[in-house]
Formats: structure tokens, C-alpha cells, sequence
């Protein structure tokens, strides 16, 4: 089955609190992306982009092809036909824009409850984060395990999460800028969020004492949390 290599990427999967398996995973271990053939719509090739399962179920890298030259680049971010070929949402309502200007920002880890569950499409135009998805699920198998992905602008990966997991990032560059597109807007009354350092969760961050806002310093634990069902 023919391969390709994502350069300078690495992909992290906690399963319970197996954190030191995880960091080694992050320090040293390159995603590969599988071409499946035969009709597999959930990984593989799609038109211009390569999509990567990760270690939980329904949340994927996706790499676009840009196409180079001396100029630059070209490349197409957002396709609606990838995602209704899979059955994804693919009707965006809100593009968030958040600017870092010091490394070591962590924000997160946030979700929004039914009725105005999101799920995202996040990328990273400038700089680079290291990108984490939890899954919030009760009713999941996977209840509480978590994926991380580093985002750049250089490695142009992109990280599919779908409704049900929380979504934060830490910055690994002065002056990042990460851009992600939601399906459904902003509610307050929806909005809530699971502490970064929950032991529970045992997320392998990059850093030890991130900066944070006052908000997401407050965020209760994974026990604690109003979750889905």
C-alpha cells in the first residue's frame, strides 16, 4: 500500500494515562498517510487534499496539495464537495481569526453543548501550534482520550474535528495566527470547556506553564464538566 510522509509532524494519541508512550509518539514519530483505494470515503485520497485517520474515530488531518513555484504557493484550503462526499458538515456559518503573540499560549480546552454543537476545520496561517481534540462523549468508548497534531504554516495540515470534542492549542512560535471554520455560531448559554490540565485527561502540552486567560484558567475538570450524552 503506497505511503507518503508528512515532514517534521508528529501525532500524539493518549489512551488513559499512557502519557509517556504519547510523548514519544510527539517527539519523534511522523504521521503517515494511507491512499486507500476502492471506494474508502473515509481516508485516503480526495481531489486535492490527502485525509489521515487519527487515534480517535471521526476527527482526521487533512493535508491540501498547494501547488509551488518560484512565486509561492497555490492551494485550495476548504472544498465543500470533500466534506459532503463523506457526509461531514460542509455548511460553515462563522470563520474564527486568533492571533498569539506569545509562544507558550495555550487556549482551550473548549466545546459548545447541543444545540449549538460545532465542529471545526482549524489550520494555521502563520506560526505554529500544537492542536489537541478530546472527545467528550459519555456514550463514547473513546470518553475522555485525546489526539494532538502540530499545525504550521509551513506543513499547511489542517484538523478536521467533528461535534463532541473539545478543541485547544498551544502556540510554538511568537505571533501565531490560527484561523478554523465552525457550523454553528457562538452561543454563551452553549459555550463551555475542560481544564488544560486535567491529570485525568493527561494531555502531553508542550509546556509546562502556559499563558492563559482567566477564563480557561477557571475551566473545571473532565469529571467535573457538563459533557454530551
Amino acid at each position: 500500500m503506497p505511503t507518503a510522509t508528512i515532514r517534521a509532524v508528529f501525532f500524539a494519541a493518549s489512551f488513559g494515562k499512557d502519557r509517556d508512550r504519547a510523548m514519544a509518539r510527539v517527539a519523534g514519530m511522523p504521521i503517515r498517510i494511507y491512499r486507500r483505494e476502492g471506494g474508502n470515503k473515509q481516508a485516503g485520497v480526495c481531489g486535492l487534499v490527502n485525509v489521515c485517520p487519527t487515534g480517535l474515530p471521526g476527527v482526521y488531518v487533512l493535508e491540501p496539495r498547494a501547488a509551488e513555484d518560484t512565486r509561492g504557493f497555490f492551494m485550495e484550503s476548504f472544498r465543500e464537495q470533500w466534506f459532503s462526499d463523506r457526509g461531514w458538515p460542509s455548511r460553515f456559518v462563522q470563520d474564527n481569526h486568533s492571533l498569539s503573540v506569545r509562544p507558550g499560549t495555550l487556549r482551550g480546552l473548549h466545546y459548545q453543548l447541543p444545540p449549538m454543537a460545532q465542529a471545526k476545520l482549524v489550520r494555521v496561517i502563520s506560526g505554529a501550534v500544537y492542536d489537541v481534540a478530546v472527545d467528550m462523549r459519555r456514550s463514547s468508548p473513546f470518553f475522555g482520550r485525546w489526539v494532538g497534531v502540530e499545525l504550521s504554516a509551513e506543513n499547511k495540515l489542517q484538523l478536521w474535528i467533528p461535534e463532541g470534542f473539545a478543541h485547544g492549542f498551544c502556540t510554538l512560535v511568537p505571533n501565531t495566527e490560527v484561523i478554523y471554520k465552525v457550523n454553528a455560531y457562538y452561543s454563551p448559554e452553549c459555550d463551555r470547556g475542560v481544564a488544560w490540565n486535567d491529570p485525568d485527561l493527561g494531555i502531553a502540552w508542550p509546556v509546562e506553564a502556559p499563558v492563559l486567560s482567566a477564563k480557561d484558567a477557571a475551566l473545571p475538570r473532565l469529571r467535573e464538566a457538563e459533557t454530551f450524552a
